[in-house]
């Protein structure tokens, strides 16, 4: 019976650098060991399977699959298929037709008891045999085989993928299948099945023997999380008025006489097969498989419940526990090459960074942080490849992160070290919002770590390490000396009378390390050339503090709008290193208009020029915050 998937059979998506790849990884190492339980033999086919064999997968509700050990390893879904065989049912009968057929209530029996309603002979819940047995009486076709393709081709549509019946299994359970046949006759007596009830019987010994592996229940678990879509393919499997029914009896019945503690301790809706199968779901989120053969004396997994207690207490996944109502975890998400720093830059630089500004990703979060909805930034992330040189998380509108969260960004800051990538967290400090983090990171992982206070700061940063990082080799560093005035931004393209004109009229003046060279409120009397240095122009703010508008380096200008305006000046600037400037004065900028209109013509085309730059720059940003 056992034989391998084809990698054909299913989404082969592999997540080989992902925190969450990693966390499975060791999750499965940490369960391998366990040897408990014992395989079926009831069904002689049942017996042949290995009972060391054990995979894990996990598919979320968009689609991405992580799988680790023998999660491709064919098996029979067995009872796994009882609420999906329920959705088909009340699809095809109606629910009133299935609510006269079977109930609801949990039984506290095993799965093989003959639990039926005293008087009605209505059973239980359809997660027993008997109400197995009930429900795939109600399967709709006119003939035995319609109805074996109707549920084949359901079941293969919340799989994705094809499934056929394992033959050997059927036969098997046909022929020591005398429980079950007796439950079907006492059904046909209470006129629950309508008609002979080896019709009925012959469809259920088939579904239980349809052949899946982690991956399909997994994707079929992701279905139901997923409102009845495969969030693969995009197909509907079951219609979504359906879904909550078919979650609510997995809630109290999945998991037989275990189904209350399951709630209590993993909280998922669930369904297990004696075949070693386990299928839960977390709705919204993410659907998890997990094959492990070896049974309790319930005749569930014993690796299969050990590891989704696991990782329901570990990811924090049980269902009363979700997150706070909040917007998608990623409130803006760009990159460099879009969105940059207050920090202005010469255009040689520039260019670098609208050639490399890719390889930065800026990911600005809010919400409550937990496994499902940081799963898809650390994805987005891992999926960025070797290319990634940082990744910034911006963590202002966070307003939670659980104990998942934080392991799951340490396994990010291992997988980007190990890559030779930086992460960059901003607006947070460690040990607050973000308790213990840090505490199981590789101090060789942790160089690749940092924390700033602010976005702007983050993003400046990695505007540097890009600007190292992908710098011409034996390029020339920034300019040591004072840029002479002729080679200043305004003045480039200037005739050798005009330039000595202005030159005569430009005021040199420079400022010490902190110094104000503006306030807002002076007289706005002239415009700055910058010739040496670097100066941050800001304005304070109505709460207090202040905001960077911009950082200006040699051969840039500022205080333009006093050529224009007059007035009073707008805001801050102060000097961030030792600065070098040339004035000219508003009132010398005036004379120009008489004496040299041709100069004033040059240097308002200049204006312009940085003006429009500019425009297109804020413009980009705004494309890049709504995108």
């Amino acid at each position: 019976m056992k034989s391998e998937a084809s990698l054909a059979d299913g989404p082969a998506l592999v997540h080989a650098h992902s925190p969450v790849q990693a966390f499975l990884e060791r999750l499965h190492q940490r369960f391998a060991a366990d040897s408990r339980g014992k395989v079926a033999t009831y069904i002689p086919e049942l017996a042949k399977a290995d009972p060391a064999a054990f995979g894990l997968a996990i598919a979320t509700a968009d689609g991405q699959v992580y799988e680790v050990g023998d999660a491709r390893t064919l098996f029979t879904i067995q009872s796994v298929s009882k609420p999906l065989v329920y959705g088909m049912a009340l699809e095809d009968a109606g629910a009133e037709r299935v609510g006269r057929a079977i109930g609801v209530e949990p039984s506290g029996d095993a799965f093989n008891s003959i639990s039926l309603e005293p008087g009605t002979g209505r059973p239980r819940n359809p997660m027993i045999n008997a109400g197995a047995i009930a429900t795939a009486g109600l399967v709709g076709g006119a003939t035995p085989a319609a109805r074996l393709d109707r549920l084949l081709s359901a079941l293969s549509a919340y799989a994705g993928r094809p499934l056929d019946i394992d033959e050997a299994v059927f036969e098997s359970e046909r022929s020591t299948g005398h429980r079950n046949r007796a439950i079907g006759h006492m059904l046909r007596n209470y006129d629950i099945l309508e008609h002979d009830p080896e019709a009925a019987l012959e469809l259920y010994f088939k579904q239980c023997s349809v052949r899946v592996n982690c991956l399909d229940l997994a994707l079929m678990a992701a279905t139901l999380a997923n409102g009845g879509i495969n969030p693969a393919s995009r197909q509907r499997a079951v219609r979504n008025e359906f879904v909550g029914p078919l979650l609510s009896v997995m809630t109290t019945c999945g998991m037989y006489d275990f189904s209350g503690e399951w709630v209590y301790r993993v909280g998922m809706p669930a369904k297990s097969g004696v075949g070693g199968g386990i299928m839960a779901v977390l709705p919204g989120q993410l659907g998890i498989g997990v094959y492990s053969p070896a049974l309790d004396e319930r005749g569930n997994s014993v690796r299969g419940v050990q590891v989704c207690e696991a990782l329901s207490g570990e990811l924090g996944l049980h269902f009363l526990k979700p997150p706070r109502a909040a917007a998608a975890t990623v409130r803006a998400r760009y990159t460099l090459a879009g969105l940059r720093s207050k920090r202005r830059r010469p255009a040689a630089e520039s260019a670098q960074l609208d050639a490399h500004g890719h390889r930065v990703q800026v990911f600005e979060l809010q919400g409550e942080l937990r496994f499902s909805t940081l799963e898809p930034v650390l994805r987005s992330v891992v999926a960025a490849g070797d290319e990634l040189l940082a990744a910034v998380l911006d963590f202002k509108r966070v307003d939670g992160a659980d104990a998942a969260a934080v392991r799951m960004l340490e396994g990010l800051v291992e997988t980007c070290a190990a890559r030779q990538q930086q992460v960059v967290l901003t607006r947070v400090r460690r040990g607050e919002l973000l308790a213990r983090f840090g505490d199981e990171l590789d101090p060789r992982s942790a160089r690749a770590l940092h924390f700033q206070p602010q976005l702007e700061l983050g993003l400046e940063w990695c505007e540097r390490l890009l600007l190292k990082r992908c710098a011409p080799v034996g390029a020339p560093a920034g300019p040591a000396q004072p840029l002479p005035l002729a080679e200043h931004t305004l003045c480039q393209g200037l005739s050798a009378a005009d330039f000595a004109y202005l030159d005569a009229r430009v005021r040199r003046c420079s400022f010490e390390p902190g110094a104000d060279i503006v306030r807002r409120g002076d007289p706005a009397d002239g415009i700055f050339l910058l010739l040496r240095g670097e100066v941050s122009v800001t304005v304070e703010l109505p709460q207090g503090g202040s905001k960077r508008l911009s950082t200006l380096t040699a051969g840039m200008s500022f205080g333009e709008m006093a050529l224009v305006t007059g007035g009073q000046r707008s805001a801050d600037v102060r000097a961030d290193t030792a600065v070098e400037c040339g004035v000219l004065s508003a009132d010398s900028f005036r004379a120009l208009e008489t004496e040299r209109p041709g100069l004033m013509i040059h240097l308002l085309h200049k204006l312009l020029l940085g003006l429009g730059q500019t425009a297109v720059r804020l413009t980009a940003e705004v494309a890049a915050l709504e995108a």
